[in-house]
């Protein structure tokens, strides 16, 4: 399957072996980091420019 398929409206399940899907361990745990002045602005900046929050640019 090639990517304009998918964006036509293409589904891949037919390509998945959903016999063998397993769940990806979704346990959270929640961490403190520091971060220098420098890269907090670089974040806000990215996050701005996505239209996101600097939670969600560091999440992905």
């Amino acid at each position: 399957m090639k990517a304009n398929d998918f964006d036509d409206g293409g589904s891949v399940m037919p390509f998945a072996d959903m016999p063998q899907a397993e769940r990806p361990n979704l346990k959270t745990k929640r961490v403190n980091v520091d971060f220098p002045a420098w890269m907090v602005e670089a974040l806000d900046k990215e996050a701005a420019h996505l239209g996101v929050s600097r939670q969600a640019l560091v999440k992905v």
